[in-house]
């Protein structure tokens, strides 16, 4: 999402907290955070995902802050640590645009996040001096104000969340922070949805209590006795009712809790969820027995009420462990940096937590350590191995003054590295804040999934009461009969599959996009990369490296390796980047280097130079002409070489023409088969360059692109892809430079690529870390993998609904006999719910593009 600036004080008027929420057990859950937030002041948009246990929301800084966010999540019933972030580099509690970083402009300001909470701190580190962020979010801003709107607080004051509220001088303020929420006395505390595992575990617990005591209570009821033939008898002398209702007692207020304290939440955020409907039938089927049983005994349903408890906490439990896998991409993102670093200081050597590193510390980073932070190479060189960041496959050679990028692996060398970004501002952190805000993202489709969740439960609730109404006064069935009925539409119409559908497939491909370094901004953007017909990729630094490279060496009189030895000793007094080409052309070949003398630059032209007793001359045509040097045959040549598109560099020898060099932009070496895989995919691929059309159509026939649009100047790039736009066709745009930028905007995808320009990545929908072209149809593949799942988790959850709403009114009784009964209808609503997280978590063995010699599929280890 985009921060839009505002002029008052150089602040934002928009800034974007993706916020820790732990504790949403089902999908429907995100109603509550989302009607709760969104009716807050200065809360701008809220997106909840259940899946990922976390919200991003959109927020205006000068009305609340984040401490003030967290508070409101508290308040909802869940546990919130702050940004979902990874805490052992950033401060969860930090504000996402703190005012420090704009107001101080010019003085270096550590960046937001560089600080942790001091529980967090080893001992003897403080929170004072260059360490301390421009801000930090202070709950107790937010309380005192009761508005959230917090102040700056003290510089370098930190202060846990835990602690929230207790200030000094202010007693009862922050009563909602001080007690800790039923899901922290659980066991539902961390963050980044790292408290999966233990609502896993709790999930499991109960259902095996609910599993145990319905067992005795199946075995006194009338289906142990006249369906199984049980003949049991009571313990203690008592009514089987009695003992029924004292074996469910546990259930009730133990098993079932979660559902009668999430009903109430959303109650009381005025909204309905799937809590409300499953607590509406336990507690129908389960009160009506007390009932009964209180006034002398009857026909109950204990064991209605506690097994259909058991076969939802059973659903929900293998669902919940299945969407734990969804987030395995982001889990994989937050472990990468690590946890320490060895910060130079006084001229020694002293480990200290990452999070406590400032912008400007000199970091030493032995053989085969992480690099903490972002930074700049001040000494020693060694290879780094990139690939967990930007899918680089290779090491990458550095020495000083080389950026280096936090987390990435110190292969063999010792570094002295400078920080430069440092906490929230690293590149790792970003990407995380990225890979969670597209997670986060809803695409239309899930909007709508989402309204159509609300206005199922509504009609579950007035199915349930029309279900039981038209049994008891029109089919004058029992009362007890027409219970059972209701509870069986109210359990069956669940909007638990409907809220997953879209969520899980989303994690899935987004994360499948982050482990190749295809980092998709928001959902939309992820759907719309499914439905692309045409991919437009800029030429130069896109489909070729954006360097000269040497293609031809045509010589008449001399050698070839003679040729290009006289000739590198000239180029290296030069700094075209043309002669840099022959250059390491030469230097490749492995060709000794003499030293040139006389040395002169004629602007231009090109250079000429005395070379081991030789004068060599290395142009243009005019600079030999000038000479009074004849092409003769070569002149021929010349022409040739340039006419297909490279430039010619004419070499003269004491006067006489002896060779020519061929020189031009290369493409990369998966150009090929990134147009391959288009094709495959029935895209379209075409070539926008300013560059001459021989150049472009050179360039073309080697890749086997279809269309060329050549000697196009950069604000025309735009109208040209508008053009294909009018065809009717989804096109997209992948570019790196400023003059791709309104392009970029224009197509229906925007593809910036990784080392691109920044006002590049930031005008694209897509961002391609690793300068790979090949992802550009992997991005696709992607997009219409996950488009897939969707629409079959839709399907199957919109066609469940339609089929089972029926039966579980009763409507085939009369002509076919069929019934179902509320645990059966429990239990397959659950498990409509495993089949859609399981569908999706399908996705991960979709095939991508690769190059030749690397496995389908394979892809960077997040």
């Amino acid at each position: 999402m985009t921060d839009h600036t505002d002029v008052r004080g150089g602040g934002k008027e928009r800034s974007t907290a993706i916020l820790d929420v732990s504790g949403l057990r089902w999908a429907s859950e995100q109603n509550v955070v989302t009607a709760r937030l969104g009716r807050r002041p200065g809360v701008l948009e809220v997106e909840v995902n259940p899946v990922a246990q976390t919200a991003t929301v959109v927020f205006d800084p000068a009305r609340t802050s984040l401490a003030g966010l967290r508070a409101w999540v508290v308040e909802c019933g869940y546990h919130c640590a702050g940004q979902s972030v990874p805490s052992h580099i950033c401060d969860p509690m930090a504000e996402p645009d703190p005012p420090a970083a704009s107001a101080h402009a010019g003085h270096p300001v550590a960046a937001p996040g560089a600080t942790v909470p001091p529980e967090r701190r080893a001992p003897g580190h403080g929170t004072t001096g260059h360490h301390a962020p421009g801000r930090r979010a202070d709950v107790r801003d937010a309380e005192r104000t009761g508005e959230g709107v917090g102040h700056p607080a003290r510089a370098g004051h930190v202060m846990p969340p835990e602690r929230a509220g207790h200030g000094a001088g202010h007693p009862g303020h922050g009563a909602t922070e001080a007690l800790p929420s039923p899901h922290e006395m659980m066991g539902h505390g961390g963050h980044a949805g790292m408290s999966m595992a233990a609502m896993v575990a709790d999930m499991r617990n109960r259902f095996l209590v609910a599993l145990l005591f319905s067992i005795p209570i199946v075995v006194w009821s009338p289906i142990g006795t006249e369906v199984l033939g049980l003949r049991v008898p009571v313990p203690f002398g008592l009514r089987r009712d009695v003992w029924a209702l004292l074996l469910s007692l546990p259930v009730v207020l133990y098993s079932c809790w979660i559902f009668f304290d999430g009903a109430v939440r959303a109650l009381r955020a005025r909204t309905l969820d799937m809590m409300v409907l499953v607590a509406v039938a336990v507690g129908a089927g389960w009160l009506y027995s007390v009932i009964v049983t209180l006034t002398g005994g009857g026909e109950v349903f204990y064991e209605a009420a506690t097994v259909l408890a058991a076969f939802v906490l059973l659903g929900h439990w293998f669902e919940m462990r299945a969407r734990g896998g969804a987030n395995d991409a982001i889990r994989a993102l937050l472990d990468l940096a690590p946890p320490k670093a060895v910060v130079i200081r006084d001229g020694e050597p002293v480990e200290v937590p990452t999070a406590e590193v400032a912008a400007g510390d000199l970091l030493l980073v032995r053989p085969g350590a992480k690099i903490p932070v972002d930074g700049v190479v001040e000494d020693g060189e060694s290879e780094v191995d990139e690939s967990m960041v930007t899918g680089e496959s290779l090491p990458v050679h550095k020495q000083p003054s080389a950026t280096v990028i936090g987390a990435t692996i110190n292969r063999n060398g010792t570094l002295r590295v400078r920080a430069t970004r440092v906490g929230a501002d690293t590149a790792l952190a970003q990407i995380v804040k990225l890979v969670q805000q597209a997670q986060n993202s809803k695409a239309p489709g899930q909007k709508l999934a989402d309204r159509a969740a609300f206005w199922l439960v509504f009609v579950a609730l007035i199915g349930g009461a029309l279900t039981f109404a038209a049994w008891l006064l029109l089919a004058g069935a029992p009362f007890g009969v027409a219970v059972l009925f209701a509870i069986t539409v109210v359990v069956i119409t669940c909007p638990d599959a409907l809220g997953l559908a879209t969520p899980t497939a989303i994690m899935v491909g987004t994360g499948l996009g982050a482990k190749r370094g295809v980092l998709f901004k928001n959902a939309i953007a992820l759907e719309t990369s499914a439905r692309v017909q045409v991919v437009v990729m800029d030429k130069t630094g896109t489909l070729t490296r954006g360097e000269p490279e040497v293609t031809d060496v045509i010589t008449e009189g001399v050698g070839e390796d003679e040729l290009l030895r006289l000739v590198a000793a000239v180029e290296r007094e030069s700094e075209h980047p043309l002669a840099e080409a022959i250059v390491r052309h030469a230097d490749a070949r492995g060709l000794a280097g003499v030293r040139a003398g006389r040395f002169e630059n004629v602007p231009g032209h090109g250079a000429v130079a005395d070379v081991a007793g030789h004068r060599v001359a290395v142009g243009n045509r005019r600079l030999l002409e000038r000479d009074g040097a004849d092409l003769g045959a070569l002149g021929a040549h010349r022409d040739e070489v340039a006419a297909g598109g490279r430039t010619a560099v004419m070499v003269a020898i004491d006067g006489v023409t002896v060779g020519v060099i061929g020189v031009a932009d290369a493409p990369r070496e998966t150009s090929a088969a990134a147009v391959a895989a288009l094709h495959e995919l029935g895209v379209e691929v075409v070539m926008l360059t300013g560059d001459n059309a021989a150049t472009a159509e050179r360039i073309a026939r080697r890749l086997g692109i279809d269309t060329v649009i050549a000697e196009v100047l950069p604000g025309a790039k735009a109208a040209k892809v508008a053009e294909l736009q009018a065809t009717g066709r989804k096109v997209a745009m992948v570019g790196d430079g400023v003059n791709d930028a309104p392009a970029l905007a224009q197509a229906d995808l925007g593809i910036a690529i990784g080392a691109g320009t920044d006002v590049a990545i930031e005008t694209a929908d897509v961002v391609l870390m690793r300068s790979d072209p090949l992802d550009v149809p992997t991005a696709l593949r992607i997009g219409r993998g996950t488009l897939r799942k969707m629409r079959q988790n839709l399907g199957w959850a919109i066609g469940y609904n339609t089929v089972a709403l029926p039966i579980a009114a009763g409507v085939f009784e009369p002509a076919f006999g069929l019934v179902l009964r509320p645990e059966i209808a429990a239990l397959s609503m659950s498990g409509s719910s495993v089949i859609v997280a399981v569908n999706a978590l399908a996705l991960k063995r979709l095939p991508l593009p690769s190059p030749a010699g690397t496995p389908q599929g394979e892809g960077v280890h997040a």
